[in-house]
């Protein structure tokens, strides 16, 4: 029996193996500093914990509708009616089981076999493989510092070729942690829309973005383009990653195809969890989220501060998300021999560029400040002597 090629061909992901022998190195008696996942290290607000507790009463828990529970595709417009002033017609939600099945359902309704759509590099490794198992062709743009390693229009100008049929965007990014202007999003979105390519646009992070310089909330592409698909989560801002839940706001000539693409892959999300995923928009959760928001932010300020005293430079301070992409060229070793040799010597887990970029794969690593500050603070320590160590 033979494996499909898209079997065979994906890439592993190296933040996993770090991870995986991670936990080998705990069980041995190493206490690790875990700076390579993107999990928040707060878990979900009290107030959605105590609505599961109270949604396993035993009380029967159908199946929702595929596009998801009504309620809660309303909290989700109304969320984005109180936070950005945008009106979304709950019609145009569907909740999903986590952002991954989000961008899979979008993928698999906008791209077709011989399709090219347009990503970043660096960006998110999953969305290159969700394009190549809708038959598409992933398209890299390259980007640099310059561009806050994001996309810009005379990227995507350049990178556009015949059969382009789409533009994925992440603001903020994962693994950079930076975010695109608005206006140049706004440029890439009218240039593609002209064209008659989709817009998938991931804002996973944006409630983890910095405020605008006005202190209003970052603001939702949604602002500009009505036609775009927006893909969200619960898992960042609301810290819910377990729990896997998320949602896109589609088109609405796009809503049906992709009921009916969830009915035949996924039927539904989970039944309790979308029902304590209400408690996520009361003003106590909103309130918590904030917080946390707000305790990220000095988290960021620990680590680009100690890894500029480290002598490892970050070419661009990032402005949202959890993360940090720093150069480690300058040590002599690869993005791979540096995480792996920090994870082995000092128990500092990292990920390597690897996974997300080809440019600067090698070159670059993202560290996650997702942790708590004693762990930053361990894990920084104990990468300035192993630092130390290779002089």
């Amino acid at each position: 029996m033979k494996l499909a090629r898209r079997a065979v061909d994906a890439p592993p992901f190296h933040a996993m193996s770090i991870g995986a022998r991670a936990q080998e190195l705990e069980a041995a008696g190493h206490r690790i500093a875990k700076l390579s996942l993107g999990e928040p290290s707060f878990g979900a607000p009290p107030a959605v914990r105590e609505a599961m507790r109270e949604t396993m009463d035993g009380r029967p828990l159908p199946y929702t509708p595929a596009m998801g529970l009504p309620a809660l595709r309303e909290a989700i417009a109304g969320f984005y009616k109180d936070r950005h002033g945008v009106d979304i017609d709950p019609a145009r939600i569907i909740i999903t089981n986590g952002a991954s099945s989000a961008l899979l359902l979008t993928t698999l309704a906008t791209v077709d076999h011989g399709d090219d759509v347009l990503i970043a590099d660096p960006s998110y490794p999953c969305n290159r493989e969700l394009v190549d198992a809708a038959g598409g062709r992933c398209v890299l743009v390259p980007t640099t510092p310059s561009s806050r390693f994001q996309l810009d229009p005379a990227g995507v100008e350049a990178a556009w070729t015949p059969a382009t049929s789409a533009v994925m965007i992440a603001t903020p990014s994962n693994p950079t942690g930076t975010s695109i202007s608005f206006s140049e999003l706004a440029a890439i979105c009218d240039l593609a829309a002209a064209r008659g390519a989709w817009r998938i646009v991931d804002e996973i992070y944006l409630g983890l973005a910095d405020d605008e310089a006005d202190g209003r909330p970052a603001r939702t592409v949604l602002e500009h383009d009505p036609e775009v698909i927006v893909v969200s989560s619960f898992s960042k801002y609301f810290g819910m990653t377990g729990w896997r839940l998320g949602w896109a706001v589609l088109p609405e000539g796009l809503a049906q195809a992709a009921e009916n693409l969830a009915v035949n892959f996924f039927l539904c999300a989970s039944t309790p969890i979308q029902i304590a995923a209400l408690a996520a928009f009361t003003p106590e959760s909103l309130a918590v989220c904030e917080e946390r928001r707000a305790e990220l932010l000095a988290r960021r300020r620990i680590v680009t501060e100690g890894l500029e005293r480290l002598g490892l430079p970050v070419p661009v301070t990032p402005d949202g998300a959890f993360y940090v992409y720093f150069d480690v060229s300058g040590t002599g070793l690869s993005s791979w021999d540096f995480c792996m040799r920090a994870l082995e010597e000092a128990h500092v887990a990292l990920t390597p560029g690897l996974d997300f970029a080809t440019a600067t794969g090698s070159t670059h690593v993202r560290l996650s400040y997702a942790a708590s500050r004693e762990e930053l603070a361990t894990g920084l320590e104990r990468l300035g002597a192993f630092l130390r160590g290779l002089g």
